[in-house]
């Protein structure tokens, strides 16, 4: 009798014990999708149409809360919200998140011009509400030359004065109304560098790439897996805040010293 207890208490002991890890596993994902619902989410840049800021192979945390909350702000847009909620406009300048408007990929971009604005582009520079937004020459932008950033269009390839391989862009900085600026690369006049004055509607933003010329954004149609056209801001899903990782692309599995080797550690940590 008494082994027979023995086992059976042994037996409720093992069954309380996987269930108590099995809820603790259910709190675990419940408290991570609120997280990543309502917070931040993580996200990577997979182009180079957000450089001199953003580079291909950082990994960044956008903050969830800015611009209210939609199915298109939620994991796997899950159809739990009606509409939008807690709206808020973007402000100009801001790096966003949003859902493509035909696609549903994830896009990013900074927004430069919003409801009612007028927007054009004159020679490459932006005109916004008749004025020509603020640009001024900055030194030419260097980015190591590694699997993840390649010597694109309209860069120079070059050695720096510690004797690495570098692409070289020309890179300039635009100041907004009220004082917000970025830096930008441009590569002299394309097509895309002049368009006619464009009446951004209600609920929408206008978008580009920092990376003028290697970027598909509001100065074309919308297209799937293409450029994006004008974007309703209902497609948002949250606002870039802060580089949490950045790679170069030379890490291998199977060697892990490379793991850290390929690290980007002067990117980490920095808020956008």
């Amino acid at each position: 009798m008494n082994v027979k207890s023995q086992s059976t208490d042994a037996g409720e002991q093992s069954s309380e014990t996987l269930a108590g890890f099995l809820w603790f596993l259910a709190k675990l994902l419940i408290a991570v999708l609120l997280f990543r619902s309502f917070v931040f989410s993580p996200f990577s840049i997979p182009s180079e149409s957000m450089l001199p800021r953003l580079w291909n192979g950082d990994y960044l945390l956008a903050a969830k809360w800015p611009y209210g909350y939609s199915r298109n702000s939620l994991p796997y847009g899950a159809p739990l919200i009606p509409g939008r909620v807690l709206a808020s406009q973007p402000e100009r300048g801001d790096v966003v998140i949003f859902k493509h408007p035909i696609d549903r990929t994830d896009y990013i971009k900074r927004v430069i011009a919003l409801p009612g604005d007028s927007v054009a582009m004159v020679d490459g520079q932006v005109l916004l509400n008749g004025e020509l937004i603020e640009r001024e020459k900055l030194p030419d932008f260097e980015i190591p030359i590694s699997p993840n950033t390649p010597c694109a269009w309209g860069g120079e390839e070059a050695t720096n004065r510690a004797g690495e391989a570098v692409c070289r862009y020309s890179r300039f900085r635009e100041t907004l109304p009220g004082g917000r600026s970025y830096a930008v690369l441009d590569f002299g006049n394309t097509p895309s560098d002049s368009f006619a004055p464009t009446i951004v509607p209600e609920g929408a933003m206008f978008v580009l790439g920092d990376n003028r010329d290697n970027s598909r954004d509001s100065r074309f149609a919308a297209r799937s897996g293409d450029a994006v056209g004008i974007v309703p801001q209902a497609n948002l899903v949250g606002r870039a805040s802060v580089i949490m990782w950045s790679t170069d692309g030379s890490a291998q599995w199977v060697k892990p010293w490379t793991w850290f080797t390929a690290a980007r550690w002067g990117r980490i940590g920095s808020a956008l």
